[in-house]
């Protein structure tokens, strides 16, 4: 029952039901390095060849302390795949929160595309927020 209004909620934001769902799923300190681990699925009915996404770090305070590109990679059709991404010398417990600051590239069938920003949906299973 709690799936229903998520799943409402996503289908507002996108007429056609196509998304490309991130979900922040793991936060470890590895080292001296926060290592953030992302579950995205591209359900947006497209292959997508290259996704680079601009990403801000906040302390908990809320103020920035990184701004940087994660490149996703490829993002195969209806595939769930699993990125990380390393935050050097910064525990986790300092971080705050993420934000998806959009597509700094998005690249299908061989041309840049919308398509990142447009069906981008976010979520978080942390007390790590993600936003986007």
């Amino acid at each position: 029952m709690s799936a229903l209004p998520f799943a409402a909620n996503a289908q507002s934001s996108d007429a056609d039901g196509a998304r490309l769902s991130l979900e922040l799923n793991a936060a470890q300190d590895v080292g001296q390095a926060c290592r953030l681990s992302f579950l995205i699925t591209n359900e947006t009915g497209r292959a997508i060849d290259k996704a680079v996404f601009e990403t801000v770090i906040f302390d908990t305070q809320g103020s920035v302390i990184k701004l940087s590109l994660f490149d996703f990679r490829d993002l195969p059709q209806d595939r769930p795949r699993v990125r990380q991404f390393d935050l050097p010398d910064r525990p986790c417990a300092t971080v705050g929160r993420v934000l998806i600051n959009g597509a700094s590239s998005c690249v299908t069938g061989g041309s840049e595309s919308d398509l990142c920003n447009s069906t981008l949906s976010v979520t978080s299973r942390l007390e790590m927020e993600l936003l986007g």
